[in-house]
């Protein structure tokens, strides 16, 4: 196999970066390890729609989102912040308007913001698309060597994975020291995190005022919001847990009676009977994730392409994640502005 520009990784950055290449007619191959693409976007499908088990927002100020968006003709609304904001004690007392809703004002996408990747791949010729494709080694040439033994040939090769998870790639020849240190030392966004999302019949905490907003000082969920799709449908609330990675390992089934348990105290008996539920876990996925990954981030770190990662193999193996975007790092914009500089790094 042979082409002008091999891409790893089938999320938001290789996807876009693979449109930008499409439209300019230059050839590419573009490999996902997952059997399906969108990366850390990914959704609950139900009859009624979808809802976010990855990113739901973005916001004003975000220029490339929102220009993608509306040339993809996807429908945006804003994200249900009306009503009383919660807060959960650390005794599962629940006290009302003690905060405010921090997600208000956001932007969220019709049909979840699988909607996007779903739009990006549709728009792509199908034969290059290669999901269930693992990408072990890079080579000279350069070249990436599948899982199941294929190789494929290619001027120049974007690496759009996190770069904990491309520093599991076989390199030769291999990088130095320092460039596999900057790679393992660069935190994976969201890595270490799960969301538990639940969907019900209607969203019947609107009708008793509440916004879906909570906070909890008990967990196991300590961030709730209303992850509705437009008009309430489908009706879900969804949260991130606050219990550690490692003390997650195997705990699935409990943390989910825990969940419902805690989402009845906050917005009555209703909630603990949803139509549905899903534990995410993005800790687990090692697409996504590393064991470094494991350990909570105290703060958003400052992305960007360290210097020691310019230039791969002559300038021949680019970087594209949102980890390595020059501003936005970590958000779906930060994806979409990495792949805009991997384009320039290729003259398009």
């Amino acid at each position: 196999m042979k082409t002008q520009v091999a891409i790893v990784g089938g999320g938001l950055a290789g996807l876009a970066l693979a449109r930008r290449l499409h439209a300019r007619g230059i050839s590419f191959e573009l490999f996902e390890a997952r059997p399906r693409f969108g990366g850390r976007i990914k959704a609950l499908e139900i009859g009624a729609g979808k809802v976010d088990l990855g990113p739901s927002w973005f916001w004003p100020g975000q220029p490339r989102i929102a220009a993608l968006t509306e040339a993809l003709k996807l429908r945006k609304f804003e994200q249900y912040a009306r009503g009383a904001v919660s807060l959960e004690d650390a005794n599962g007392l629940v006290h009302r308007n003690m905060g405010f809703a921090s997600m208000a004002g956001s932007w969220r996408l019709e049909g979840g913001m699988v909607a996007l990747t779903n739009a990006l791949a549709a728009e792509l010729p199908a034969a290059r698309l290669h999901p269930g494709a693992r990408v072990v080694a890079l080579g000279t040439g350069p070249s990436v060597t599948l899982a199941d033994g294929r190789v494929c040939w290619a001027e120049h090769v974007v690496l759009a994975v996190p770069p904990r998870v491309a520093a599991q790639i076989s390199f030769a020849p291999p990088l130095s020291d320092m460039q596999m240190q900057a790679l393992r030392a660069t935190p994976t966004w969201m890595a270490g995190h799960a969301k538990f999302v639940a969907v019900y019949e209607r969203p019947f905490w609107r009708e008793a005022g509440l916004s879906g907003d909570a906070m909890s000082q008990r967990g196991p969920l300590a961030e709730i919001h209303d992850a509705s799709g437009a008009e309430g449908s489908p009706a879900a609330l969804f949260g991130f847990l606050g219990v550690p990675a490692r003390a997650r390992i195997g705990q699935g089934e409990t943390i989910e009676a825990m969940a419902l348990a805690q989402l009845a105290r906050i917005f009555g008996p209703e909630a603990a009977n949803p139509l549905t539920y899903a534990l995410e876990d993005w800790a687990m996925a090692p697409e996504t994730a590393t064991e470094a990954d494991f350990e909570p981030l105290r703060f958003h770190p400052d992305y960007g392409l360290p210097p020691v990662l310019r230039g791969l193999h002559d300038g021949h193996v680019h970087l594209s994640s949102s980890e390595t975007a020059p501003e936005m790092g970590g958000y779906m914009e930060g994806a979409l502005a990495a792949a805009e500089r991997v384009a320039r790094e290729l003259g398009i």
